[in-house]
């Protein structure tokens, strides 16, 4: 019975509860994982992107990623058909990831007085807030991963659902290494659905959403993700 959207609904679900409910550890006060840094952050999402693959790699691809679909169809190897229904499915589930962790870290949260430590549990922002460069991060840091998820899924589809593996290890190579400015988004719905329960949930002194830099971790996957998809296409095959 489980669909391609129950697969990427669920995949991206626990993605984003795994992912945010590390942030949310780490710097929320009176947790156990407080001040855990940078390290189990870029672990924490490791892990949270293999199992949300794993989850669903058999049953819809574990694309997982708004990005990653789109990207797949502009190289021919999915259908456009699809796209909308996939990334119904990624930001649904991203939205019901990001409210698990509210509900359970609801104590954690009415504690916290810093309106960024709080939108930081929910969606990604600049450690330098300059918008072109930030755009310029996000996109370069997509256009590795993805053009690197075009050689990975060969070899995936031989390994099975430990296809997930790879993938997660990509993901802490560029949290490692492209991470630092922006947070490294490189995923739409993992920041457009939590940022929107931001938004709708009611939560203490949480200020705004901050939806004027919203577009870097949206816009700029995407861009990166297609320009990965064309240099592939025609100058990699």
């Amino acid at each position: 019975m489980m669909t391609p959207f129950i697969a990427e609904f669920i995949g991206t679900a626990i993605v984003i509860t795994i992912g945010n409910g590390v942030v949310a550890n780490v710097i929320l006060p009176k947790t156990k994982g407080q001040n855990g840094g940078l390290v189990a952050i870029v672990l924490g999402w490791t892990m949270a992107v293999f199992i949300g693959v794993y989850f669903s790699s058999k049953i819809s691809g574990g694309h997982l990623n708004p990005m990653v679909t789109i990207s797949l169809a502009t190289a021919g190897k999915f259908a456009w058909a699809l796209v909308p229904t996939y990334i119904l499915a990624q930001l649904s589930g991203a939205m019901v990831g990001a409210f698990v962790v509210w509900m359970l870290y609801k104590d954690h949260f009415n504690e916290t007085e810093d309106q960024a430590t709080i939108l930081a549990c929910f969606s990604t922002g600049p450690a330098i807030r300059n918008l072109p460069q930030n755009f310029i991060v996000e996109t370069f840091a997509s256009f590795v991963f993805m053009l690197s998820i075009f050689y990975i899924q060969p070899a995936a589809l031989e390994m099975g659902a430990l296809g997930a593996v790879p993938v997660a290890l990509l993901v802490a190579g560029i949290g490692f290494g492209l991470g630092g400015p922006t947070g490294w988004a490189i995923n739409p719905a993992r920041d457009f659905g939590p940022r929107m329960m931001h938004n709708l949930l009611p939560i203490k002194g949480k200020g705004r959403s901050d939806w004027a830099y919203s577009l870097i971790p949206i816009l700029g996957p995407i861009v990166g993700g297609i320009l990965a998809s064309i240099i592939y296409l025609h100058f990699l095959q």
